[in-house]
């Protein structure tokens, strides 16, 4: 397994955080931490920063200074920015990889200003929740250094990284489109459920999407969803910005879209508090705490 003797982590959220456990239990000597909410002490990330492996730094070059890593896992409005910032500190061959959910042509943006300071910039689309698969997640990884990346990657346990494109945008595209899906038919299923509630037929409906997709349960996948838009609706809201882009720059207006991401920006004014503390309450509770809200 290979050694680092410094990683940087830029944005310490749920995701930087693990990467902090996974990557010290990996191996990395030094980690080292930029959030912009460490300006606040009794944020999140500063108090994630008690008992972690890694240390905090002033700015996204100084914890890139020095590292053979960099590792940026923003929101999607801050990827490019924090690119452009960390590039000040990136080391000469040192690696950069985008863990953030943006449009190709922000990632292609992000790869100049990496690459131009003499970093070898990677791309990675990750294909499902880093929360529950941990390094292991699955990720698409593109541009020109992926391939010498992933022979580094796997044995820190990167496990489910595979090469996607040595073009930078490939692997985003392909994210993009897929939660373009994922996030649109949350924010459908959402407005359906709620409407056949107050028009009574609620139970009807959810016979009639289980004889269309028997595979699913749907009561329990329905409870899922709107839970997720209720708590992270902000964030997918966010997410379906960088996905219109997407759609704009392959010339495809995203009607359905915009729609999607006002739906999310109407569960995140809900809030959390309309699902039970761990998500457990039935879909008939769920839909009845957002009909009094």
């Amino acid at each position: 397994m290979p050694k680092l003797s410094r990683v940087g982590l830029i944005g310490f959220g749920q995701v930087g955080q693990i990467l902090a456990r996974e990557l010290a239990a990996a191996g990395a000597s030094e980690i080292a931490a930029f959030d912009l909410q460490f300006a606040d002490p009794e944020s999140g990330p500063s108090r994630a920063l008690d008992g972690c492996a890694a240390h905090d730094c002033a700015s996204a070059a100084e914890a890139a200074d020095g590292a053979e890593l960099v590792v940026c896992a923003v929101t999607p409005a801050q990827g490019l920015e924090a690119a452009r910032a960390a590039a000040w500190g990136v080391e000469k061959g040192a690696y950069y990889l985008d863990l953030n959910s943006a449009a190709p042509s922000l990632k292609q943006l992000s790869a100049g200003a990496i690459e131009g300071r003499g970093g070898r910039y990677v791309e990675a689309a990750v294909m499902a929740p880093m929360a529950e698969a941990r390094l292991a997640a699955p990720m698409l990884l593109g541009g020109r250094y992926a391939p010498a990346f992933l022979d580094l990657a796997r044995p820190l346990g990167f496990s489910g990284a595979v090469l996607f494109s040595d073009q930078v945008g490939k692997a985003a595209a392909a994210e993009m489109c897929c939660s373009a899906m994922l996030r649109g038919f949350e924010a459908l299923l959402a407005e359906s459920l709620l409407a056949a509630r107050r028009h009574g037929v609620e139970s009807t409906v959810l016979s009639v999407l289980t004889d269309l997709a028997p595979a699913a349960d749907w009561p329990a996948l329905a409870r899922e969803m709107i839970a997720g838009s209720l708590e992270g609706g902000a964030r997918h809201a966010a997410d379906l910005s960088e996905i219109a882009r997407t759609l704009e720059e392959a010339g495809v207006a995203p009607l359905m879209t915009r729609a999607a991401a006002r739906r999310h920006d109407w569960a995140a004014a809900l809030g959390p508090s309309a699902v039970d503390e761990d998500l457990t309450a039935a879909l008939d509770r769920v839909l009845g705490r957002i009909d009094q809200a």
